[in-house]
């Protein structure tokens, strides 16, 4: 579906001086978060909200100047590793409206920071080897 649909809860361009005049577009579902760079060839991305391990904003004095910002999302997603929203409206509430639909999709799936890390989904438990690793670097 393109962005003209209503599946998105929030949805942006890369703006210059505050005003929307790009060809960047992002987007966020319920699941997952969009990018789409382009006019004539258009390049088109997607993360899964579960796989997103970091978020960050910043804004310089000319960001504030248009009231404009920079979000920075890592995930362990493998095609894409990192996505760069410049220059969008709202920073800082579009950073909270992601944050708390990443958190809502883990407690969905079930997903546990070390499930993410590891890259796998067996069960941790007390007999866990690698949990033992980790006592034995924290007691020394």
């Amino acid at each position: 579906m393109g962005f003209n649909g209503d599946m998105y809860i929030w949805k942006d361009r890369k703006r210059f001086m505050g005003m929307p005049l790009s060809f960047t577009r992002y987007g966020l579902s319920e699941d997952r978060l969009f990018l789409s760079v382009g006019f004539l060839s258009v390049r088109d991305e997607e993360i899964l909200l579960y796989r997103i391990r970091d978020i960050s904003s910043k804004r310089n004095l000319w960001q504030r100047i248009f009231g404009v910002g920079t979000v920075t999302v890592a995930s362990s997603d493998k095609s894409t590793p990192q996505v760069i929203l410049k220059n969008i409206k709202y920073p800082q509430d579009f950073k909270e409206l992601l944050h708390k639909n990443v958190e809502e999709c883990k407690m969905k799936r079930r997903i546990r920071y070390g499930e993410i890390l590891n890259g796998c989904n067996h069960e941790l438990d007390d007999t866990d080897d690698d949990l033992d690793d980790y006592d034995d670097l924290v007691d020394e």
